[in-house]
């Protein structure tokens, strides 16, 4: 198994534990969008609890990369997904982009 399916097996385990089935291809499209850096360990993750990182998320992939722009759609985006990984102590950014992809309901996006 090669290090990237090993990244997406790992991913699809945490969505799992947090009650989301993933669409295998859907998670395989956004952790290439991810480049090299679903490989480095503090790149690869997602704290809630920093607002700097959160702020990350929403101006670089849910702006730049899905273009969303209502405010309001990006807080209820980020929140939900906060609350789903709430147990979870390291979130992995593919699975954490995953369900925010499913929130917004911007699949078409990695078509």
């Amino acid at each position: 198994m090669s290090k990237f399916d090993d990244v997406v097996a790992k991913a699809a385990e945490q969505l799992k534990k947090v009650g989301v089935k993933a669409d295998d291809a859907l998670l395989r499209a956004i952790a290439k969008s991810q480049g090299p850096s679903i490989y480095l360990r503090d790149a690869s993750l997602v704290s809630c609890g920093d607002d700097v990182e959160l702020k990350r998320v929403e101006d670089n992939f849910l702006v730049k990369k899905l273009g969303i722009t209502n405010q309001a759609d990006v807080k209820k985006a980020l929140d939900g997904a906060c609350a789903k990984f709430k147990d979870v102590r390291q979130k992995m950014r593919v699975a954490f982009y995953y369900v925010l992809v499913k929130e917004l309901k911007k699949e078409s996006y990695f078509a």
